[in-house]
């Protein structure tokens, strides 16, 4: 827990006032939302524009303000998790569910920065199951299309009912392996109708802050790997 705490509050530090900043989903995101509620108070002045209503109630609970795409035109910086982080850089999320928010706020950001405790990092992506967005209408149709990928999605089940995101679609839970060409796969799966989006963020990190195994802070670039 303390790799969490030391990388999500170190990400805080690059927001810096008057930024429109993309505020993560997550365990460790949760410290840097915490940091930014301080900061605020201190004096720390930015407009943050959340991934998911979950975050959206925290950043209010600490005070942080907040706005839409209605009423911005830029996102500064976005700071997010991650499920898994090869070394370079590109990583599966999706876990806690906020897929598609998030890869639209860190599309959109100038910079997106990722936070991750070392037990993320992997040589090759595979090992967490990837999520798949879908729309409810015809999912069963979807999912014999996302199997031909040759992937094995699995509905993600809350309460005996199907998991419901925050933009009303349901997710699979995809076993990749690490043999797959992932950009190849992530082309494929967005082609297939019924795909709203994939956990699979190619390209798009362009920090990762993340510990060694002495709890020392790390902070990698993607022009370094």
């Amino acid at each position: 827990m303390i790799e969490k705490q030391l990388v999500g509050e170190k990400a805080a530090e690059h927001i810096k006032d008057g930024m429109v900043v993309g505020l993560g989903t997550g365990s460790t995101f949760f410290y840097t939302l915490q940091k930014l509620g301080q900061l605020v108070k201190e004096g720390l002045s930015f407009r943050g524009i959340p991934t998911s209503v979950r975050t959206q109630v925290l950043a209010k609970e600490m005070g942080i303000p907040l706005v839409d795409f209605s009423e911005i035109d830029r996102i500064d910086l976005a700071i997010d998790g991650a499920d898994e982080v090869n070394p370079d850089l590109d990583l599966i999320k999706g876990g806690g569910g906020a897929l598609l928010r998030e890869k639209i706020i860190a599309k959109a950001a100038k910079t997106f920065v990722v936070i991750a405790d070392p037990n993320k990092a992997v040589e090759k992506l595979g090992g967490f199951r990837l999520p798949v967005e879908v729309v409810p209408f015809g999912y069963q149709l979807t999912k014999q299309l996302i199997s031909k990928t040759g992937i094995g999605p699995e509905l993600r089940m809350a309460n005996k009912e199907p998991y419901v995101t925050d933009n009303g679609n349901y997710l699979f839970d995809c076993s990749i392996g690490s043999t797959h060409n992932i950009k190849e796969l992530e082309q494929k799966l967005n082609m297939i109708p019924g795909v709203v989006e994939n956990g699979l963020f190619i390209g798009m990190a362009d920090i990762l802050i993340t510990t060694d195994h002495e709890q020392n802070v790390v902070i990698k670039n993607r022009k370094e790997s």
